[in-house]
């Protein structure tokens, strides 16, 4: 079970957080002069990365506000929270915005493994 940190409520079980697919999906341009395979690919093929994937999620049964996420796919580790609309974290061990973890997690040792 994973201990997400949402940005506005803290530390909370991943029972209270729907997930959102891929984050940083551009929406097209001229979505009117998209093919039915440009249209396909656009809503359907997303990366399938081994490793850090940025993620959106949506603490449903809270604030009910989306953020992204930076989390490990291998191991479940999560690397960054941060909000929609800012760009990817470079760095794989970026900071958490949760006080009190130590960096680069959302929870404390082992709660995600």
């Amino acid at each position: 079970m994973l201990l997400i940190s949402c940005p506005n409520c803290g530390s909370r079980d991943e029972t209270e957080f729907h997930y959102g697919g891929q984050a940083h999906v551009p929406y097209p341009e001229n979505p009117n002069e998209l093919n039915d395979v440009e249209w396909s690919r656009y809503l359907f093929y997303r990366e399938n990365t081994k490793g850090a994937f940025a993620e959106r999620w949506l603490h449903s049964t809270g604030c009910r506000q989306w953020f992204n996420m930076l989390r490990d796919t291998v191991t479940y580790d999560i690397q960054a929270i941060y909000p929609m609309g800012t760009p990817r974290p470079d760095s794989p061990a970026a900071t958490s915005s949760n006080p009190g973890t130590k960096p680069g997690t959302t929870a404390p040792e082992g709660a995600t493994k």
